[in-house]
């Protein structure tokens, strides 16, 4: 008997305490995982292009690695830009 009144004490500070949480706070944190996440798939297959057209041509892996790093430093940016917002959102 005590033990559910345990649980029934612990559920209730649990709803208590999910109705205290702002929903642009859930947002920003589904934000930011949205936006780590679609960056790293995306450096992902960047570079996972770039290693099989090195493994294809390894005379070439200078002019693959240099045209690679602009769109690389460009999504990166992006990221990063977006993960700022988020933190200006939620400050």
């Amino acid at each position: 008997m005590e033990v559910l009144q345990f649980l029934g004490a612990f559920l209730f500070q649990a709803e208590a305490a999910a109705e205290a949480v702002p929903l642009h706070l859930i947002g920003a944190a589904l934000g930011a995982g949205l936006v780590v996440v679609g960056a790293g798939m995306g450096i992902g297959k960047f570079t996972a292009a770039a290693a099989d057209g090195i493994a294809r041509q390894p005379s070439s892996a200078s002019e693959i690695s240099s045209v690679i790093m602009l769109p690389l430093f460009l999504l990166e940016g992006v990221a990063i830009i977006a993960e700022v917002i988020i933190l200006l959102m939620v400050l």
